[in-house]
């Protein structure tokens, strides 16, 4: 990993290999942020929006209540349902969710993040394990 001295404004140059993998070129955007205890740089790019898609009446029902489920989502995942089908496909026409990601917020996924986090709350799941020793002592652990 390259050095990088900060400058007395808190500047930094961003060596020419970080730039290259990362697709950064002069006046690119980034996020810059810290996530456990490490920074972290994330290239953003700017989209101008086009024109909004025009909804069905049926569409524009099934984006509130996708609204409504994705934000329940978001503040208690433990006790929130997921999207239908119909409310992904509004909600990804729209914007709201990234169609590539739609599968997350189909109920059939979000099935499973419950479960997960009842797991979780049950203590039914695994310490963080770091190296590949500590994975064979947990599995071997778990045949005992």
């Amino acid at each position: 990993m390259p050095l990088v001295k900060i400058k007395p404004k808190g500047q930094i140059t961003l060596p020419k290999p970080v730039r290259d993998s990362l697709g950064l070129s002069t006046g690119d955007l980034i996020e810059i942020g810290v996530q456990n205890g490490r920074g972290v740089i994330v290239p953003k790019r700017v989209v101008t929006a086009g024109p909004a898609p025009k909804l069905s009446h049926k569409e524009q029902k099934l984006l509130q209540s996708a609204r409504k489920k994705i934000e329940a989502i978001n503040t208690d995942p433990t006790h929130s349902k997921g999207l239908t089908e119909a409310e992904a496909d509004a909600a990804a026409k729209v914007g709201l969710i990234d169609p590539d990601q739609k599968w997350f917020w189909l109920e059939a996924w979000q099935k499973g993040e419950r479960q997960a986090e009842r797991d979780e709350q049950e203590g039914k799941v695994s310490k963080p394990i770091g190296t590949v020793k500590e994975l064979r002592e947990h599995l071997r652990g778990l045949r005992a």
